[in-house]
């Protein structure tokens, strides 16, 4: 089984992109985030013709969060779920051939000692207090997404650069340590020791070309599916080219 994620920064824009890399990567399972349109305006057609079927909690203008998979997907749920506002489309869940499924956008923080900031590290927590109230570590679960963390130096290229930035501060990286320690296990981490891979590159001051990357993109698993994981990858040649995302894909493969 080979699964997914990736931050496409507008489905509309990348859409052509997302058809030729579906099509050529083949994965069972595709988690996009950032979507940018709301439900109505979601491609599902071209999606369907391709044989996916797709769960989506969309967003105008800003966020957005999508399930893309060849089985059914079942039991879909939006939202963190405790009742606290939500006006923010950063998480949807579904369960996938017997896994259950997590696609999820963390908020940037915009700027260290911010409201943004604070509500970043609240998402957080509130996100474990979802594994912990709705899931256990014993199932087969895998949360993915955009997470706007990069946990450690191994994943950024300058690490002085991005000192106490909002994807390096040591609060974030504590907030998620935090979810991780849940039951969650790194799924690149398992195949890479770093530096690297990184999977997202600013489009400003040409850091792809010079190789300023972070790994803020993650895939987390429970114990029983990082058992299975026979293999991690970001695709980076998705970064290149006409109109690319500022992501890059990461994609796991999971044995029987």
């Amino acid at each position: 089984m080979k699964i997914a994620t990736w931050n496409v920064n507008s489905i509309r824009a990348r859409l052509d992109r997302a058809v030729s890399w579906l099509t050529r990567m083949n994965p069972d399972v595709l988690c996009m985030q950032e979507l940018k349109v709301p439900d109505a305006d979601f491609p599902f057609d071209a999606f369907r013709a391709l044989g996916y079927s797709a769960a989506v909690h969309g967003q105008r203008t800003y966020n957005g969060v999508a399930i893309l998979a060849k089985a059914p997907l079942e039991d879909v749920r939006i939202g963190l779920g405790d009742g606290l506002p939500e006006d923010q489309a950063r998480v949807i869940a579904a369960t996938v051939a017997g896994i259950r499924v997590i696609s999820a956008y963390i908020p940037n923080g915009q700027v260290v000692g911010s409201d943004k900031w604070t509500y970043k590290l609240e998402w957080l927590s509130r996100l474990k207090t979802m594994l912990a109230r709705d899931y256990s570590p014993t199932m087969p679960l895998i949360l993915c997404g955009d997470f706007n963390v990069a946990p450690d130096d191994r994943d950024v290229a300058n690490p002085q650069a991005w000192a106490d930035s909002v994807l390096c501060h040591e609060a974030g990286r504590h907030a998620l340590r935090e979810l991780i320690q849940w039951g969650l296990v790194d799924g690149v981490r398992i195949h890479h020791a770093g530096p690297g891979p990184y999977s997202w590159w600013d489009y400003r001051q040409l850091a792809f070309p010079k190789g300023d990357g972070l790994r803020i993109d993650h895939m987390f698993l429970t114990a029983i599916l990082a058992m299975r994981c026979t293999a991690a990858s970001v695709d980076r040649e998705e970064r290149k080219g006409k109109l690319p995302s500022d992501h890059a894909p990461v994609v796991l493969e999971l044995g029987e």
